[in-house]
């Protein structure tokens, strides 16, 4: 199991609306991808999906851009995850014929996708922004 590329820029935008949202102004695509490194038209592509899906809202006009439809603490990676990945990623995989083999194999799939829907489910986009502001150097200034 992998993180896609696709979740993980999603989520890395989501961190730069998230330290905006507080301010109440709309940040512009090029000034997230500029910040996090995302091609421009994939993160409009990734944008799209997640205003479809009630994330965030776009805004338009000279000071246009996106905003955080609700607060970073009520927004849990498993949204993020299943809007951008078109699906349930702890769905139960596809049956085929049974066997007692591929039963145990489900089982043990199945109880691996409950443990990481729990951990997707429990950890919002605050605790990322938490976590992130926690490994960054502090800004201390010295004074000579």
């Amino acid at each position: 199991m992998e993180l896609s590329c696709k979740s993980e820029y999603a989520l890395l935008a989501l961190i730069v609306l998230a330290d905006y949202h507080p301010d109440g102004e709309p940040v512009q695509i090029r000034q997230i991808a500029a910040q996090q490194n995302i091609p421009d038209r994939y993160l409009e592509q990734l944008l799209a999906s997640l205003r479809r899906s009630g994330l965030v809202r776009s805004q338009r006009g000279a000071k246009g851009g996106y905003l955080l439809t609700r607060e970073p603490w009520q927004i849990t990676l498993l949204e993020v995850i299943n809007c951008i990945e078109g699906r349930d990623i702890t769905a139960p995989i596809e049956e085929l014929a049974e066997t007692t083999e591929r039963t145990a194999i489900r089982e043990v799939w199945q109880r691996a996708c409950s443990q990481m829907s729990a951990v997707f489910r429990d950890c919002t986009l605050q605790e990322l922004c938490d976590r992130r502001d926690a490994k960054q150097p502090s800004q201390l200034m010295y004074y000579i």
